[in-house]
């Protein structure tokens, strides 16, 4: 099995012998399912700080799957497994992201626009929506945006993760 952190448009990737994980920094706000759920995998004490080795491929693709803002991804190293793999089977946007693995799905119907709170963190919205934020801004969104609601994120009404530097409770 090789450790692979090669870097990909805007982030970088980790092998095993089965999946390959991508992880995107910049969409990432931190709500860390990745590292309460699978420490011996994500460690980010560690460098570098996803350790392919350390579980199962099954529970590494679970959690995974958890990530709410898909700044974790997967896919199978072996192509004719991802062609074979349905989106609604794990109920994840990742088989949306071409630019993550190749051609979509054409039997993935698309899912309507979802939100959801996270935990003393941002919304986090998903789907294909227009956002409108103040008389100046008009945002065309296709996938997933978290939007702030601590109030000090340099980049509002978009979440950074500074809700975790101040220890936000919401």
């Amino acid at each position: 099995m090789e450790k692979d952190e090669k870097h990909f448009s805007g982030g970088k990737r980790y092998k095993n012998k089965d999946i390959t994980v991508y992880w995107k920094p910049s969409t990432c706000v931190h709500a860390s399912y990745c590292y309460r759920e699978l420490i011996e995998v994500f460690d980010p004490s560690r460098r570098p700080w996803v350790d392919m080795e350390g579980s199962t491929t099954e529970k590494i693709i679970e959690v995974v799957n958890l990530c709410p803002t898909d700044a974790l991804t997967w896919k199978y190293n072996d192509e004719t497994l991802n062609d074979d793999v349905r989106a609604d089977q794990y109920n994840h946007v990742k088989f949306r992201r071409p630019e993550l693995i190749g051609a979509i799905n054409d039997s993935f119907d698309e899912t309507p626009v979802s939100a959801k709170v996270m935990i003393d963190g941002p919304i986090v919205i998903k789907g294909d929506f227009d956002l409108n934020y103040d008389t100046t801004h008009k945002e065309v969104r296709d996938g997933m945006s978290s939007i702030c609601r601590c109030g000090v994120s340099d980049h509002q009404p978009f979440c950074d993760g500074r809700h975790r530097k101040i220890g936000f409770n919401g």
